[in-house]
């Protein structure tokens, strides 16, 4: 990667250069995210995942920089107007709003004002005037009449708009603007369109809307922005057009000194005109995209950190599970699964109205509790949930088994979905959701990778936002958290695997293939027996691979193959096995980490296997904690301002967090309410499934929406 590149990132993100330039050439090498930032830490510096996963998106943009001004230069060329100065400033460009700006007077347009003037031979008087090299217009317009030029007033209106135009694509100019565009308001208006439209009652806030739009939270932008596009609001930025007109002709005279009238007011016209027709639409939009970008990237971000704490949620662990997905008139569905959440068995009881059948789903209930061992419940929360966990407290639960509430999003698209079909292809929607909400008890990561994270209920606007940076943010979310965890590589499904490092589908589909016909895998060294998986792929994948009970102890550790060695020498050095070491506080105590250094393992490596020796393949997540909902309140005309609820949080985003009371219905906990002065970051107060009280300070019941106010935050799930 090119110095400019290098610099330029490691000033922007605050690292070194060498940083910089060696996480660069190991993803050139396939080394992935996970991989650099787990292992290879002498090389980063100790730079965390998030760090390099930031460094790798500048990367691929600047790699597609490259490309674009290999485009562009040849573009120039072509035409014969590429300049050493030109190239030069071209080649040294870092942002791609710049570059753009230097090929904009070169860059292929459609037929314009300007082109037409040009074909009537105007340009050299717009030279002329644009020089400041004639004192009287008239009389050097008067030399382009002709045949395409009528008469001096439409000669001197064509060298406008190719001065016009000239401005408008002077990267001088557009900076200037875009410095002053920066500084202004952006202005929202309700449309004829709005008027008494239903659909755009849900932006009435937003009807006469006026705020700098350097402070504009994301999330007002993004909802602007969405009516906006669906024709209910007019967005712009109140610019004065007088004011930018007058600052750019000052502009214009220091840089080629003050004409004399009248070319004076033939150059005011054009800049006026310029500004106007031209320059002030595009850079409005440019300045709008560029508030866009920063709001995406602010909201990707808390997505990114909703995810992550969704997909690192408390497993139960292997349990014998009941599934219930609770409902009124079509009955409550009920999946019995193993301890490795594997279907035994699924039935439907009508416990609620209509058909009320409660004796006999009591006696059916307490038939499948007893024949499957079950050990827990894991309740949907959805439609009857809080009716059918009154029902579950009528019946006779086996010793330590309980009924845990566990989020219904995405189940139904889930249950749909190409992987469900696989998995279940004899069974109906219905029990593949039912499953699914009793494997996200057992263990919420392995079950909501299958699950495309838009449709898990949490984030903001994140159809409104970059797609493709969303799914970056995404994916490498995703990916951090299943290798943060480990992955047991005899029990995990192909989705699951496809996200450990080095790994992807068609690797997964094949581990899964060389496991079922070998009967496991006994040792990490297995991999390389699966067909296509090389010595590459093995170096990324292994130590994010566990194998439990397997003869080696450090194959169900984070401790990386290629350290192994270092973990003999140990063991040897103390007198004891390997297997003896593992786990063994007192004996890793007496390693002197300095002492198992060399050119290829620096401390941090060394450290990071001692760190594991003493706990070797701990999952990082904790354990489940039970919840209950407040037992008198069961609809939103329960509530009564004043009230004290306990509460689940179960969405964060910039403006407030969300939080479940047991209702269809979520209440809102705006920033303001969350117990310190003025408006707090919601997502550094509480985190995903938290479990806090809350009192109720307003309800609209005509809307269905709850005013919340944060109490205390309890220890979170």
């Amino acid at each position: 990667m090119k110095d400019i590149y290098v610099n330029h990132i490691a000033q922007q993100m605050q690292v070194k250069a060498w940083q910089i330039e060696n996480c660069a050439l190991m993803f050139e090498q396939g080394d992935t995210i996970p991989f650099i930032s787990r292992y290879r830490k002498e090389r980063t510096g100790g730079l965390d995942d998030a760090s390099v996963a930031e460094i790798k998106h500048w990367v691929d943009l600047y790699q597609d920089m490259e490309k674009r001004k290999a485009t562009i230069l040849e573009t120039i060329a072509s035409q014969d107007k590429l300049i050493p100065e030109l190239k030069a400033a071209i080649e040294k460009c870092v942002i791609p709003a710049e570059l753009e700006d230097l090929y904009l007077p070169y860059r292929p347009k459609r037929r314009t004002r300007a082109t037409a003037a040009k074909e009537a031979g105007l340009e050299p008087l717009a030279d002329v005037m644009f020089a400041v090299r004639t004192r009287n217009p008239q009389a050097e317009a008067q030399k382009y009449v002709g045949d395409k030029v009528p008469g001096v007033e439409e000669a001197l209106a064509g060298a406008r708009d190719i001065i016009a135009e000239r401005l408008s694509e002077t990267a001088s100019v557009r900076e200037t603007l875009r410095g002053i565009f920066r500084a202004r308001r952006i202005v929202a208006k309700a449309t004829k369109a709005a008027q008494d439209n239903p659909e755009a009652a849900k932006y009435r806030s937003y009807f006469n809307f006026s705020m700098p739009i350097q402070r504009i939270p994301a999330h007002n932008l993004l909802a602007i922005l969405r009516a906006s596009g669906e024709g209910f609001l007019s967005v712009s930025l109140d610019t004065d057009a007088e004011k930018c007109s007058k600052k750019l002709y000052y502009d214009f005279c220091q840089e080629h000194s003050y004409p004399a009238e009248p070319l004076a007011e033939q150059i005011k016209m054009a800049v006026e005109d310029s500004f106007k027709r031209l320059l002030e639409p595009s850079i409005t939009n440019e300045i709008i995209k560029e508030a866009k970008e920063k709001a995406d990237i602010e909201s990707i971000k808390v997505f990114g950190e909703n995810l992550t704490q969704l997909l690192l949620s408390a497993p139960l662990g292997q349990k014998r599970t009941m599934a219930v997905d609770p409902g009124f008139r079509n009955g409550c569905k009920i999946a019995c699964l193993d301890e490795y959440g594997s279907l035994l068995h699924h039935t439907v009881i009508f416990p609620h109205p209509p058909q009320n059948q409660k004796v006999k789903s009591i006696i059916e209930v307490q038939e499948m509790l007893e024949k499957y061992s079950i050990q827990a419940v894991a309740l949907g929360n959805g439609t009857a949930s809080r009716e059918t966990e009154e029902f579950f407290k009528k019946i006779q639960l086996p010793e330590g088994c309980k009924v845990w509430l566990v989020s219904e999003d995405g189940a139904s698209i889930y249950s749909a979905s190409e992987a469900a079909r696989k998995e279940f292809p004899d069974e109906d929607v219905t029990v593949r959701g039912a499953v699914s909400i009793g494997r996200r008890l057992m263990d919420p990561l392995a079950e909501l990778v299958k699950i495309d994270p838009k449709n898990l209920g949490i984030g903001q606007y994140q159809h409104d936002v970059d797609q493709a940076l969303l799914k970056e943010k995404l994916d490498n979310t995703v990916e951090h958290c299943v290798n943060s965890v480990g992955v047991n590589l005899n029990t995990a499904s192909p989705y699951l695997l496809s996200y450990v490092a080095g790994v992807g589908p068609a690797l997964a589909a094949g581990i899964v293939s060389f496991r079922d016909s070998a009967g496991g895998f006994a040792s990490r060294s297995q991999l390389l027996k699966v067909p296509r998986l090389g010595p590459k792929a093995f170096e990324q994948c292994a130590g994010f691979l566990r194998i439990r009970d397997a003869k080696n102890p450090l194959d169900n550790s984070a401790v990386h193959p290629e350290a192994y060695h270092i973990v003999d020498k140990m063991a040897a050095d103390l007198g004891v096995p390997v297997k003896e070491l593992v786990g063994n506080a007192e004996l890793v105590s007496k390693i002197n980490a300095g002492d198992y250094t060399d050119d290829t393992f620096g401390l941090p490596t060394v450290n990071d296997i001692l760190k594991e020796l003493l706990k070797p393949g701990l999952d990082p997540r904790q354990a489940a904690q039970e919840f209950e909902f407040a037992q008198d309140v069961h609809s939103i005309e329960d509530l009564k301002v004043g009230m004290e609820l306990p509460g689940i949080v179960t969405n964060i985003t910039n403006f407030g967090a969300f939080v479940d009371i047991g209702l269809h219905e979520n209440g809102l906990i705006h920033a303001s309410q969350m117990g310190v002065k003025g408006l707090a970051d919601p997502s550094k107060i509480l985190k995903l499934h938290q479990h806090i009280k809350v009192t109720v300070l307003q309800v609209d019941l005509d809307r269905s929406r709850i005013s919340l106010r944060l109490i205390c935050p309890e220890q979170g799930v």
